[in-house]
């Protein structure tokens, strides 16, 4: 039986990174991964300065995708760095509703919807980790293989010294790099993970108000127990919005950055593509692209797929407002249903930098612009 809509597998990444709560050495363990972090950047951005060279395109954006990638994940990360008071707040309403559950139903809609956020958490974490590791690993064997006798090359592309390449120093700095790969995928993961455990939790919140809609009307001939119902409906109503309102602030930012940069990285990655297509060259370089623009395309998916659903739910609940009997109700009970039903008519949504909404209809606009950028690139070049 699941106490905690947050599986354990997510607690114990974000515990690693130290962003959990009350982890041990939580900000110890968060300066030694960003000190990490920035100084594998700096080889990165030094290896796309060196060949920043326009003749050779395909060695230059071969580089560039996941640099611009990995940049992406520091800046999410700081993000979340800054906004943790307000992941801690959202951790304490989600234990809260799980003290309140009350009924047996309730608890059995809570433990269904912590169910469903678990397998998807884990699948997130483990399919995008091993998905990332082993394609990392087959490029770089297949490239191995075809560059055999040649020089010695990095999975990640990093301006290092000559010396680098020299056993076993060579064998410490790709197992190194293995291991940034490996852990900045389980953190795109994790961040993705966290956001469909968040909502799916305001989801499983609004359902169980939509069950107490129907407990209104069946006490009706009952007026103190009717009011009583009617009271707790706005205050879990309440804590609903309340905790919507942290999800939006804890993400709006990131979402923003989620956007913008992925938008930046498909274009580059898709220009790739055209690039690989077009010289019948680099098969390698064409897959590692493919791979990073259909990841990133589904990072932007999962980011406004949320705040659709969020809409969605919260517009439900106004709907099963108007579709229970509250003709049959008392005046008084009915008004005070109508003040709810208007209230929720303002729906709760997950907003890019408070500019605008993430909806399926933005996925859509971030896909029709980097299709756009990519023709522009195309033809200019």
């Amino acid at each position: 039986m699941s106490t905690s809509t947050v599986s354990p597998l997510l607690k114990i990444g974000l515990g690693l990174i130290g962003m959990w709560p009350g982890a041990s050495h939580a900000t110890l363990c968060w300066f030694f991964y960003m000190t990490t972090l920035v100084a594998m950047q700096y080889f990165q951005y030094s290896y796309v300065y060196a060949h920043l060279d326009f003749s050779n395109l395909t060695k230059l954006m071969d580089g560039l995708g996941l640099t611009l990638d990995y940049t992406l994940t520091i800046l999410k990360l700081l993000s979340f760095w800054f906004n943790r008071r307000i992941f801690v707040d959202i951790l304490v309403g989600m234990d809260n509703d799980w003290k309140d559950c009350g009924t047996d139903l309730r608890e059995c809609v809570m433990m269904d919807k912590a169910n469903l956020a678990h397998r998807c958490s884990n699948a997130m974490i483990s399919v995008n980790a091993l998905a990332t590791f082993v394609l990392s690993i087959g490029v770089y064997a297949a490239r191995m293989m075809s560059n055999s006798g040649g020089p010695r090359a990095f999975p990640v592309k990093m301006e290092l010294p000559l010396m680098a390449l020299e056993s076993p120093l060579f064998e410490c700095i790709l197992a190194g790099q293995m291991f940034y790969i490996l852990s900045l995928a389980s953190v795109v993961g994790m961040i993705n993970a966290l956001l469909a455990t968040l909502i799916i939790h305001v989801g499983g919140q609004v359902d169980i108000m939509r069950q107490a809609v129907t407990e209104v009307h069946s006490n009706n001939d009952e007026l103190g127990s009717s009011l009583s119902i009617i009271n707790n409906l706005i205050h879990r109503h309440q804590k609903i919005i309340t905790l919507s309102d942290d999800i939006e602030s804890l993400f709006s930012s990131i979402a923003l950055m989620q956007l913008l940069w992925n938008t930046l990285i498909i274009c580059f990655t898709g220009f790739m593509i055209i690039i690989a297509l077009s010289t019948n060259k680099g098969a390698m370089v064409l897959i590692k692209s493919m791979f990073l623009y259909i990841a990133k395309t589904l990072e932007v998916f999962v980011f406004c797929y949320a705040g659709e659903f969020l809409s969605f739910k919260s517009k439900s609940i106004s709907d099963a407002i108007y579709e229970s009997l509250w003709y049959n109700m008392v005046p008084s009970d009915s008004r005070i249903m109508l003040f709810i039903m208007m209230r929720s008519q303002k729906r709760l949504t997950i907003t890019a930098g408070k500019i605008f909404d993430l909806t399926l209809e933005g996925f859509m606009s971030v896909m029709k612009a980097s299709a756009s950028y990519m023709s522009v690139l195309h033809a200019t070049i």
